[in-house]
């Protein structure tokens, strides 16, 4: 399969201006892709922001299943940490994560008057790689839509504050990703979930990997109720090849973006592209 590396020029001013701004920031919500906690994790972040309070949020919790969000809810607190699961799209866990960096405020600003400093508003940035939700984010926890948000990358092109509140502004940050993708499999990964550039890839290879993944995870059932095509005795190649044959006249591109299509819009219901790690 062909490298997938994306790393366009606004991607590169964002990150530079975002470490510009991180001194100001009290706490971070970084947003990853619930379908895939780990491929949408910057390893970056916990460098960049060393100390300072995290708030880890999962959004589109709608695209995976209850039983996978319980297996992540117990890896994340067995690693101290405590996901937040958001649907920014309906709003879904948006009370639960303003509460929490309202908290984060009190407890920064209490450290503020046992210095003589009066208290102000928590400064807040959301971070994370393109196309997760960060805007959607912002805009249901403003309460009205004031930041574009829409399902491609690269929406988000500046970096600017959000007053929330009288108690939160918020720091709008375009989505940011690895200048190299090392890791070629959670690569594909961030290909299939659409949270990376499609100039990056070959659709009917990434589709392929979909194919296989799906199969990996015990989710094949899917494949042969919804395109009529058993997945078992074929690679995820394979699979694409005859789809396209059998179902488009032979045109294995337009199989490929359908079946891309029907995950990422969960057509194929929900499907999860990674699991917790096991020990």
């Amino acid at each position: 399969m062909s490298k997938i590396q994306w790393y366009p020029g606004h991607i590169s001013k964002a990150e530079r201006q975002l470490k510009e701004q991180l001194n100001k920031v009290d706490v971070v919500l970084e947003v990853l892709d619930a379908r895939i906690p780990l491929a949408s994790h910057h390893p970056q972040v916990p460098r960049w922001i060393g100390e300072k309070p995290r708030i880890l949020v999962l959004n589109r919790v709608d695209m995976i299943p209850e039983f996978v969000r319980e297996q992540w809810i117990t890896w994340f607190e067995n690693h101290k940490e405590t996901p937040y699961f958001t649907n920014a799209k309906q709003g879904k866990g948006v009370k639960a994560l303003h509460k929490a960096t309202q908290t984060l405020g009190v407890a920064m600003n209490r450290r503020r008057r046992e210095r003589g400093m009066l208290p102000r508003p928590v400064r807040a940035v959301v971070i994370g790689l393109p196309n997760v939700g960060k805007s959607a984010l912002i805009n249901r926890l403003l309460g009205r839509k004031i930041v574009a948000s829409a399902r491609s990358v690269g929406v988000t092109r500046q970096i600017r504050w959000v007053r929330i509140s009288d108690t939160i502004e918020l720091l709008d940050a375009p989505g940011i990703i690895p200048s190299n993708l090392e890791n070629q499999k959670n690569a594909v990964k961030l290909a299939i979930c659409e949270d990376i550039g499609n100039a990056a890839y070959d659709n009917q290879q990434v589709a392929g990997v979909l194919v296989d993944f799906l199969v990996e995870l015990n989710f094949e059932t899917i494949l042969r109720s919804r395109y009529h095509i058993d997945p078992l005795d074929m690679t995820g190649e394979e699979y694409i090849q005859t789809l396209g044959h059998e179902c488009y006249q032979g045109d294995v591109e337009r199989a490929s973006r359908q079946l891309l299509n029907d995950f990422r819009k969960g057509l194929m219901g929900c499907v999860p592209l990674e699991l917790p790690p096991m020990k």
